[in-house]
């Protein structure tokens, strides 16, 4: 008979041990309350909040909590408990409630919201969802609360000044999706945007291949959900390019922060093809509402947009604690005031324990994922670099049967398309290139080629210096900038602009004066274009 392991024998013992029951946290929602009159707004979000957590609570809540006072509740697990805080221009008033699962036995969920004025701001909520739990992975779809769809249809809630839904935002208009281009790119958006994409050939112009409205619904307050009907999708190509872009019945996920030149790949695109089965559709609803949910939790600020439960507790207490010893109350009153804000410290310690560890293993997440995207980075150079080389000796040009594009409209999306993974134009560069006065645009294309190859070839080959004064084409040749050099910002590093591609003469007439200035990334093995195709302006032009 083999001989057990010291782990195998142990099994059965370690089965009858208790096991470690772990508080995840879920979700976080912040947002400003909606209303003209801040005091009938912020009264009427508290009663809607309390009526959600007494149904919850299979009972009645005391009357401190309708006057919103502190109050606790018991109710075979069913718990809740309320804290109001004042000082000075601040008031605060928070609830904890609890609410064990109706199908999971041991799982208990619990939620925070946190409701306040300070001064002469507009009121403030925020809200947490928590499951504690003994199970090792916690299997769940993310849901947002439902008493956060009842505030936003009959109080009104607002993320930096975008009216959240609990609806799709359908583009309907070319000035809505120039709109909703304007969004994605804006530094003070703080939801994500899911830009479903609907295919030309659906049965109804506004329908996507997912269940719009059920993932609104589950990801109101941490995303925005936006359908795209296929004849509006050009806004966002001809913003974007069809790297950045949305179409043909795929979803991408915007996440703050996006770009013009941002890395596509860190914008989740799903594509149409994995909609098409039942278990590709459900898969693609459970995982965007879990990107929701995980980027609420990463990007609203513990201790700045939201403040926990256990936080306002101990703050109350410690209010409370100081009043009791400027009345001069008994000792046995600021005992029982002191023990109970010990208890208040060490749940508020338990919560910041819960946050450090969500961060600890997203941080480590995080290193995988960076890791295995710079060695799939180096291997996609490696590999366009290894088919070039293929190519060329072969007795081929790469790029001997393009087609040079003949119109500026079309030339941000010929360059993604045709040069992709030598040649990137910056969100600058693109934005030029849309109805730049230049006139030869089959030229400009000519020399994005010749950046790709040649030059791209060079740089890998000899460095900085194989570059030198060559001729491109007629009147056409490479150089270095001199006193023209410039820095720009590209993705997260700044670059020196140093190289550029010029016409001949000394014409500055935008229609004849071509000017490409560009520089090396060595990270992505790219030639980026920072401006073209005019003479760049500066303070000596």
């Amino acid at each position: 008979m083999a001989k057990q392991s010291v782990f195998e024998a142990l099994k059965p013992l370690a089965a009858r041990l208790p096991k470690v029951v772990r508080e995840h946290e879920v979700l976080r929602i912040a947002a400003a309350v909606d209303g003209s009159d801040r005091a009938k707004s912020l009264d009427r979000v508290r009663r809607e909040i309390l009526t959600w957590a007494q149904n919850r609570s299979g009972g009645r809540l005391p009357k401190d909590a309708w006057e919103h006072r502190d109050f606790e509740y018991l109710s075979g697990g069913r718990n809740s408990a309320g804290i109001r805080l004042q000082d000075g221009d601040i008031d605060l008033w928070a609830i904890r409630a609890d609410d064990p699962d109706k199908n999971i036995p041991g799982r208990v969920w619990t939620t925070e919201v946190v409701v306040g004025l300070k001064g002469m701001q507009a009121p403030r909520f925020s809200a947490r969802l928590l499951a504690s739990t003994a199970e090792g992975e916690l299997d769940i779809e993310p849901h947002t609360p439902g008493f956060v769809q009842q505030l936003v249809e009959r109080c009104g809630l607002s993320s930096n000044g975008f009216e959240l839904t609990h609806q799709p935002w359908i583009i309907d208009a070319s000035d809505e999706a120039e709109r909703l281009a304007d969004l994605l790119v804006n530094p003070d958006r703080t939801l994500p945007f899911f830009v479903l994409s609907v295919p030309e050939n659906a049965n109804a112009a506004t329908r996507p291949l997912i269940d719009a409205a059920s993932l609104a619904r589950a990801a109101i307050g941490t995303a925005q959900v936006v359908v795209v009907p296929s004849m509006y999708t050009w806004a966002l190509t001809d913003r974007f390019g069809k790297n950045r872009s949305v179409f043909e019945g795929a979803i991408r996920a915007y996440l703050p922060g996006f770009t013009e030149d941002a890395n596509p790949y860190a914008h989740r695109l799903i594509l149409a093809d994995g909609l098409m089965t039942p278990d590709g559709n459900a898969q693609a609803q459970r995982s965007l509402r879990w990107l929701a949910a995980s980027e609420s939790v990463r990007r609203i600020r513990m201790g700045q947009d939201l403040l926990p439960f256990a936080a306002i507790r101990a703050a109350s207490l410690k209010t409370r604690q100081a009043r009791l010893e400027t009345e001069g109350a008994s000792e046995s009153e600021q005992l029982a005031a002191a023990k109970a804000q010990i208890e208040a410290l060490e749940d508020e310690l338990e919560s910041e324990k819960v946050t450090q560890q969500y961060f600890a293993d997203e941080h480590a997440k995080a290193e995988v994922r960076a890791v295995t995207a710079e060695e799939q980075l180096r291997s996609s150079a490696f590999r366009i670099q290894q088919l070039t080389n293929q190519l060329t000796q072969r007795g081929d040009a790469p790029d001997a049967n393009i087609e040079l594009p003949t119109d500026w409209a079309g030339f941000a999306n010929w360059c993604d398309t045709n040069l992709a993974g030598r040649v990137v134009l910056s969100p600058r560069a693109r934005g030029a290139v849309r109805e730049p006065e230049f006139e030869d645009v089959g030229l400009a294309a000519q020399c994005l080629t010749w950046l790709a190859n040649d030059g791209r070839k060079r740089r890998i080959e000899g460095g900085e210096g194989s570059l030198g004064e060559l001729v491109i084409a007629e009147g056409i040749r490479n150089s270095h900038c001199g006193g023209d050099q410039f820095d720009i910002e590209w993705q997260g590093q700044r670059h020196a602009v140093d190289w550029h591609i010029k016409s001949g003469g000394n014409t500055r007439d935008p229609r004849r004066c071509l000017r490409i200035y560009y520089f090396w990334d060595p990270a992505t093995q790219q030639m980026v274009v920072a401006e073209m195709p005019a003479h760049r302006r500066t303070s000596a032009t």
